[in-house]
């Protein structure tokens, strides 16, 4: 069993050795997200899906034109006698009371253009308006979709970065490890150390490339987060063309924003609720159309012997419809109210979360101070130590603790570099318009 993990072990170094490494910027992966992440595709279908259901509110303003071709035969005296003088058929003998109580069967073959034309509807024209600012916010909250995985790439390819410094410590603790080892194998060997000496050393070596091992798969993690938001099934080895270095900017003209995307998204959201309360008042008024409809009857299918046609507009005002428009108006009030407290209390959980953002990031420039003093200090610590234990003045633990304390405060360097970085991302964020 023990030779059956071992093999399945080195099968998956071998695997990921063998894969292809791609080197990527920022920029090529903000182009690829841009291009190919199923989030974008997401929220460009629901543009669409918000602009269709715009472009159906042209009825308000657009004829409504259909054709029609009806073919009917019959006997009901009502019917035929209809259809004999639509065709223009229709003789003095038709006016016998035995021919119009009981005729024989009659065909008859119409073909019907009709045509309803909108004239004032005047709640039509507030939910096409509500349409409209339905269609705004869709818009807007799509950009603002771009923006949050613009920050999402830069904090992916941030930790892309972090995990390849991390590899590169470990890698450089492993070498001096390694020199450590040889350093006391020789001392134990000329008889100035003991063998526990020995074997803390070999453990402190199977430590650091248990933890390179960790730190390596880290890279493949990082890897796979970027490929899932390029949408990009190959799930390549990632290297990125540059290193993690603190950024800079200045964060004091940063400030909250009503003209934030996603802040107006939420406005047009609340006019889209104001102008459907609007149509539903509008509801209670008359509504004005016009229609119009041409006619062509023969006894013959696809033929047209005589034509007519009727025009006219009708005036159509509903008094009553059982309390439901009375409830619909209630209801749509209620749902305008409760948006207008929503777009309030967004706009204040926003500021607060901005202001958190800052401190946040205020505590990460602290914290990379102190961080990179203390880097400095262990790293002075160590430089010491290990010259003392080349001489054989210092004991393998004490050299061994500053060793792992060096490269536990190299990795934390980076970790607070990467925590600054991303906290200065979010903030600008936060603040972009």
């Amino acid at each position: 069993m023990r030779n059956i993990l071992v093999l399945f072990f080195l099968l998956f170094q071998f695997y990921l050795g063998a894969q292809e490494m791609i080197v990527v910027s920022k920029a090529d992966v903000l182009a690829a997200v841009q291009e190919r992440n199923n989030t974008i595709k997401m929220s460009e279908q629901d543009v669409l899906m918000a602009k269709g259901d715009y472009e159906q509110t042209n009825a308000v303003l657009l004829p409504n034109i259909s054709a029609s071709h009806t073919a009917i035969a019959t006997t009901n005296p009502l019917m035929a006698f209809g259809s004999k003088l639509n065709q223009g058929i229709l003789t003095q003998g038709d006016f016998n009371p035995a021919i119009l109580n009981n005729p024989s069967e009659v065909q008859d073959y119409a073909t019907r253009i009709t045509v309803a034309q909108p004239l004032l509807n005047f709640d039509g024209f507030y939910q096409r308006k509500a349409a409209k600012a339905k269609l705004n916010a869709t818009e807007l909250q799509a950009n603002r979709v771009n923006d949050y995985l613009e920050l999402e790439v830069e904090k992916a390819y941030m930790q892309l970065q972090l995990a390849y410094k991390a590899v590169e410590v470990l890698e450089k603790a492993k070498i001096t490890a390694l020199e450590n080892k040889r350093i006391a194998t020789n001392n134990f060997v000329q008889g100035y150390l003991q063998k526990s000496d020995v074997l803390a050393v070999e453990v402190r070596v199977t430590e650091i490339e248990n933890q390179l091992q960790y730190a390596k798969s880290n890279i493949q993690n990082a890897s796979n987060g970027l490929s899932v938001l390029m949408n990009d099934d190959t799930y390549a080895m990632l290297q990125p063309s540059d290193s993690l270095t603190i950024a800079s900017a200045d964060t004091k003209t940063m400030f909250f924003s009503e003209t934030r995307t996603d802040i107006l998204a939420m406005e047009s959201a609340t006019k889209a609720y104001s102008d459907m309360h609007k149509a539903d008042q509008m509801s209670f008024l008359p509504s004005l159309n016009a229609f119009g409809t041409y006619e062509l009857h023969d006894d013959e299918l696809f033929k047209g012997a005589t034509d007519g046609y009727l025009v006219g507009a009708a005036l159509t005002w509903t008094l009553f419809e059982g309390g439901k428009r009375f409830g619909k108006f209630k209801k749509s009030k209620a749902e305008f109210e409760k948006s207008k407290l929503e777009l309030d209390q967004y706009k204040a959980e926003s500021q607060v979360e901005l202001n958190r953002a800052k401190r946040m990031l205020q505590d990460a420039k602290n914290n990379l101070e102190l961080t990179t003093l203390a880097l400095s200090q262990t790293q002075e610590s160590l430089r010491i130590r290990k010259n003392r234990f080349e001489q054989g003045l210092e004991k393998t633990t004490d050299l061994l603790a500053a060793e792992t304390q060096f490269a536990q405060k190299h990795l934390e360097y980076f970790t607070t570099i990467f925590n600054h970085n991303y906290a200065l991302a979010y903030v600008q964020f936060l603040t972009k318009e």
